[in-house]
């Protein structure tokens, strides 16, 4: 496996790093696993959380170097970068902030005497994709380094600056020598980690390929995976949204980060044929208005994609698209300039027949429907095998809820494109995955819930005897 930089704004390689030894792999691991046995889950509550804000500080106070990295390496807009650097300090604050309450032991009042302890369980494998580079840590190591476990951190190939940042980060911040650990390893290094006794869970987001190869493999060996997949996210927009705030939104949750969201509104489901076109016409004029150009650049609003690799899979989508009879209402096309660089593109026409109809467009790429009424947007909203994230925009709130209930998925969001926060928990359903992060969720994914039952001395062996 490659670790390179390549910047998708010109479309030049800037770095290579060599892969991890199996010599230094294997020091890695054990420098983990002493770590967590003999210094990690010992430490007080308070001098994790010292370690862990400090590194949120660290993340504000370089905030233009971390950001860069996001903008070289995968060509994240610049304030979009900055916004993810800012989000990743919360989440680190969050869970430094939260975790000596989430730590407390639960008392079990149906049962006397019973307890609920909250206990790490040691060496961490993370796998993370290429969209979110900090994001993606900071929601498995801001509750995962708290409750005490460590972690082994494998990022993906493309980004491997910005990998490298985020271990320094708590290196910076003092956390002891195979806590946090950064590998640059291949893939059949990876399945040798799983395997591996000293590693007691994995957490993956990526494609439905590589999640179910992880979790066939920490299933054999009796290991907790988390599952973060992709979505093909429905955005409905009901009769009676107002429409200009519903388009604002609409573009927001189809382009964030040029499209290449998992949660992002890859699906626009308006009700009503007449409104449909009035929708269609006012999404149209807002994607041509993008601003192409370098994305350091504070003015652009339409940057590159993260790689040639993910351009020609959409250039493909888009001739399958075609090709089985639906329209390319916008765009469709590579940008003539360096750089991996596709027109924001608006695809209508696309019913079962097409080979596109249940796959994930990841990029800049919206499929557009107008349907009859809400039971037809329901059926389309759920005619897909994932299950991220949905919307749904209304001014009769309770009828969206209503709505969102029926719709299968981890997360819906009311007059809001599907976002994020430390405090939300993040996670879906179907080949979405399985398992939450964020919020108290995510940071019970990878515990030991031991429970403690304690009788007065001299009981019987089946426990204290009931007072009448």
């Amino acid at each position: 496996m490659t670790y390179q930089t390549i910047n998708p704004t010109t479309g030049k390689l800037i770095k290579t790093y060599a892969d991890i030894s199996d010599q230094d792999l294997e020091s890695a691991l054990a420098n983990a696993h002493k770590a967590f046995k003999t210094d990690w889950r010992h430490c007080l509550i308070t001098e994790r959380a010292r370690i862990v804000s400090t590194a949120a500080a660290i993340l504000r106070k370089k905030s233009e170097e971390y950001a860069h990295y996001l903008t070289l390496e995968m060509g994240k807009l610049i304030n979009e970068a900055r916004a993810e650097v800012n989000l990743c300090a919360n989440i680190l604050d969050y869970y430094a902030q939260k975790a000596e309450n989430y730590l407390k032991p639960k008392i079990l009042t149906e049962s006397c005497g019973a307890e609920l302890h909250i206990e790490p369980i040691g060496v961490l494998l993370g796998i993370e994709p290429w969209n979110f580079p900090y994001y993606q840590i900071a929601r498995v190591a801001g509750p995962q380094l708290m409750v005490g476990n460590v972690l082994l951190l494998k990022h993906a190939e493309n980004v491997p600056q910005s990998a490298l940042a985020f271990a320094r980060l708590f290196e910076e911040a003092g956390a002891p020598t195979g806590v946090y650990t950064n590998i640059f390893a291949s893939i059949q290094q990876i399945e040798r980690i799983i395997e591996d006794p000293r590693v007691r869970g994995v957490t993956i987001t990526g494609s439905e390929r590589a999640g179910a190869a992880v979790a066939e493999r920490a299933g054999r060996n009796l290991k907790k995976s988390v599952l973060e997949m992709g979505g093909s996210d429905p955005l409905i927009v009901l009769e009676d949204a107002p429409m200009e705030s519903t388009l604002d939104s609409a573009l927001f949750g189809r382009m964030f980060t040029t499209g290449q969201c998992c949660v992002g509104s890859k699906r626009i489901i308006v009700i009503g044929k007449k409104r449909g076109k009035i929708f269609l016409d006012g999404f149209v004029q807002r994607m041509t208005s993008l601003k192409v150009g370098d994305p350091q650049d504070p003015g652009t609003t339409l940057g590159p994609l993260s790689s040639e690799k993910t351009l020609n899979i959409l250039l493909n989508q888009i001739a399958l698209a075609k090709r089985d009879g639906g329209k390319i209402v916008l765009g469709g096309r590579r940008i003539d300039r360096p750089g991996f660089y596709l027109e924001p593109t608006i695809l209508t026409g696309i019913n079962k027949s097409n080979a596109i109809y249940t796959q994930e467009l990841f990029g800049p790429v919206a499929a557009f429907y107008a349907v009859e009424n809400e039971e037809e947007a329901i059926r389309l909203a759920n005619a897909t095998p994932f299950g991220l994230g949905a919307s749904v925009f209304s001014a009769d709130v309770e009828r969206g809820r209503r709505i969102a209930a029926k719709i299968d998925s981890g997360m819906a969001f009311i007059n809001q494109p599907v976002w994020t926060s430390a405090e939300l928990p993040f996670g879906g359903v179907k080949n979405s995955g399985f398992g939450r992060e964020l919020s108290e969720l995510g940071f019970g994914e990878f515990v030991n819930e031991k429970l403690i039952n304690v009788a007065p001395a001299g009981s019987p062996p089946w426990g204290a005897i009931a007072l009448s």
